[in-house]
């Protein structure tokens, strides 16, 4: 579909929040202008992208590669290796973090399931906790890092290298914007991945080395915990991340009041000071409003089956005594998430038909196709296939077929040498045959009368 990509030259941010939030309509040709490197927006339910800036171009993901290192635990879970209840001891190698790391303060030692070290993983982020799941899973970070970029592999993240587990920052450790945005929908495939990434808080069950902890998600759409004031009622995840090289990035869900699905992906933003001096953290706000135009400026829309006007054609038919012409119609329909503004007189019709059809011609039968494209943007092909039967005339098939073959080059020296054949049979019957017959009875009646001159 259309991607809306062109930055156009800043209006100020406040202004355009507030535009996409009282009147969404005016917005629906215009482009969200969003205050990072990169960003996506998807419909979630159709796999469709409804924008993007930058969407294809690397860049480090700092700690929303926790998505991955989840979705390939979960998949080591449905393969039969291992299961939410696994226990699993912390390692010192994996506990053992760089200054300034994000922690759920595990201890090495300490025994955690695999279901309680994922909600370490992607409520607070913790680094340790990506650690011991891959040592789980792999027996070591560089074997579990083989399996996560296998998996990117099988999703078609086709600008995606992992060098860890956690998001640290690595030279050779990047994906994109769409890249996220497949790992995001694979992993919300599972219940339980869900249903972590939308907690905002957590509490973490005392284990062999400490008392109980109360674990808060990192994600302010759905808790004031970090930062107060972007809170989002329809967020329902997933992940943040921040290294001084990735800027601030977020991949998020948001779920409207119609059911519909929409995914947004943030990279390469940063803090800022708005016109009061107030920090604002464009990873949040920005998601929200991002997610917020799209919900209130594309609307799924049936754009072309059988009741689409201007879809039927005539074809002309041959050989038959019943019809000159058949109808064809589309079957099946497209449908898509377009702009509201969608007009569909704009839509452009391309109808690939034969000029005509030989009965007989049978109700069903695919004759051509039709294509819908608007605004340059291809939406779908259609098969064309024919409304009623129609009968043949073998008379005029017979007579089709006796001038199909006359036209035949070699049809016709065959003709010709037959028919000279045929003439020199007739010249010599009628002709040459009775000359040569009443020669014959000539030369037998000479014979006769010579007589026997034989002895007596």
């Amino acid at each position: 579909m259309k991607k809306y990509c062109a930055r156009w030259l800043a209006p100020v941010l406040a202004l355009v929040m507030a535009l996409s939030l009282t009147a969404p309509s005016a917005l629906a040709l215009e482009d969200p202008q969003p205050h990072a490197g990169a960003a996506i927006i998807v419909d979630g339910d159709h796999n469709e992208v409804l924008y993007d800036y930058n969407a294809h171009q690397r860049m480090y993901p700092a700690s929303v590669t926790k998505i991955m290192t989840s979705l390939v635990v979960l998949d080591a879970i449905d393969k039969g290796e291992l299961t939410l209840e696994t226990p699993v001891t912390a390692s010192a190698t994996a506990v053992t973090l760089p200054e300034g790391s994000s922690t759920a303060g595990i201890k090495e030692g300490e025994v955690l399931t695999i279901e309680q070290l994922l909600y370490c993983d992607l409520v607070p982020s913790a680094n340790e906790a990506c650690n011991i799941l891959a040592e789980a899973v792999s027996g070591s970070n560089q074997e579990f890092v083989k399996r996560m970029n296998d998996k990117a592999a099988e999703l078609g993240m086709t600008d995606t290298n992992f060098t860890n587990p956690h998001g640290l920052h690595d030279p050779n450790h990047y994906t994109t914007a769409y890249d996220i945005y497949l790992m995001a929908a694979a992993a919300m495939k599972y219940d339980i991945f869900r249903t972590i990434v939308s907690t905002p808080v957590y509490t973490l069950p005392a284990t062999n080395l400490s008392d109980a902890r109360t674990l808060h998600t990192t994600n302010s759409l759905l808790s004031n915990w970090y930062a107060i004031g972007y809170t989002y009622s329809k967020a329902i995840g997933i992940k943040t991340g921040y290294t001084g090289e990735a800027g601030r990035c977020l991949a998020a869900a948001a779920v409207d009041e119609q059911g519909r699905t929409f995914y947004s992906v943030i990279l390469g933003s940063e803090y800022a000071l708005d016109e009061q001096g107030k920090e604002v953290r464009y990873s949040f706000s920005e998601t929200s409003r991002l997610l917020e135009w799209a919900f209130h400026n594309f609307q799924r829309l049936t754009l072309l089956d059988e009741s689409t006007e201007n879809t039927v054609r005539e074809l002309p038919v041959t050989l038959s005594d019943d019809a000159d012409y058949v109808l064809v119609h589309p079957v099946g329909s497209i449908e898509a998430t377009v702009p509201s503004d969608y007009d569909p007189a704009k839509a452009n019709l391309i109808v690939d038909l034969p000029e005509s059809l030989e009965a007989p011609v049978n109700a069903g039968d695919k004759v051509g196709t039709i294509t819908l494209e608007y605004e340059g943007v291809s939406y779908g092909t259609l098969d064309m296939v024919v409304s009623d039967s129609v009968a043949r005339s073998d008379f005029q098939y017979y007579l089709q077929v006796v001038q199909t073959y006359w036209a035949k080059w070699w049809v016709k020296a065959l003709v010709i040498a037959f028919a000279v054949l045929v003439l020199v049979l007739v010249f010599y019957m009628t002709l040459l045959r009775p000359r040569h017959r009443r020669s014959s009875r000539r030369t037998y009646a000479g014979a006769s009368r010579g007589g026997y001159r034989g002895r007596r």
